[in-house]
């Protein structure tokens, strides 16, 4: 008995779907009754694990209150471009960041931080963290 993997596409749609929920401060089950599913459902659609329907993906991006496309930015194309994702798009590793709990709160705390100058020290200051803890391991 084999299971076959998820596709690329739907795993990352999925995780841009979670990663907006959490955005929001939905949970699974929120969200799930917003769309008449269960939290199940709705984790194995942020999983990749179940396929999310046209007409769904327009239903949770209004419950989202994103476009369609949002959930497609970065993601890999249908396409054979270099790397699996179009151009001009950020790196996968922005969207893996995002997609965990700590990027979310990261990106949170700092979004609510209005000194530009402070801002930019907080950036250098974990640049040169980053340094000292050696080489890019991406």
């Amino acid at each position: 008995m084999s299971t076959k993997a998820p596709n690329p596409v739907d795993k990352y749609v999925g995780s841009r779907v979670r990663m907006r929920r959490i955005m929001l401060g939905m949970s699974q089950e929120k969200l799930g009754e917003a769309l008449g599913l269960t939290f199940q459902q709705v984790q194995k659609y942020e999983k990749g694990t179940n396929r999310v329907g046209a007409s769904r993906l327009q239903q949770i991006s209004e419950i989202l209150q994103v476009p369609v496309s949002f959930l497609f930015e970065g993601g890999p194309s249908g396409g054979a471009s270099a790397g699996g994702f179009s151009e001009g798009t950020s790196p996968a590793y922005v969207s893996d960041f995002l997609a965990t709990s700590e990027g979310l709160a990261l990106t949170r705390a700092f979004t609510r931080i209005s000194d530009a100058k402070l801002r930019r020290s907080i950036v250098e200051m974990v640049e040169q963290i980053a340094v000292r803890e050696g080489p890019d391991k991406r």
